[in-house]
């Protein structure tokens, strides 16, 4: 790698530990505040959805040797980056135990607010 790429590199690197340090920030100040924590996921998911559809379209690879570099890069930097959202039952398993009637699926199938 020569001089350029390596400076390159840890430019990069501290960008990106510098926007983790950010979100980590964010985090802490919005613990036990569920609107303002859903606020900044929603904030994640649409910038990581700016950023695929977006920029990093265009710059997918144009050959094969460019595609066989990316592959080998996903493969061994930890693979394709994906946003997971919870699931409904896993969100309803984390309410308390008294509110279970409340959680039941006929109760939500009864309740018009969820329509």
């Amino acid at each position: 790698m020569d001089n350029n790429k390596t400076i390159e590199s840890e430019n990069l690197s501290s960008k990106l530990q510098a926007i983790a340090t950010v979100v980590h920030d964010t985090v802490e100040s919005c613990q036990g505040h569920t609107v303002a924590l859903l606020a900044l996921l929603r904030e994640l998911e649409q910038l990581h959805r700016e950023i695929r559809d977006g920029v990093f379209q265009e710059s997918l690879p144009v050959n094969r040797r460019q595609l066989y570099s990316l592959l080998k890069d996903i493969e061994s930097e930890g693979g394709w980056p994906y946003i997971e959202r919870m699931k409904l039952q896993a969100f309803l398993a984390n309410l308390p135990q008294q509110d279970a009637q409340e959680n039941s699926p006929e109760f939500l199938e009864s309740d018009r607010s969820f329509a």
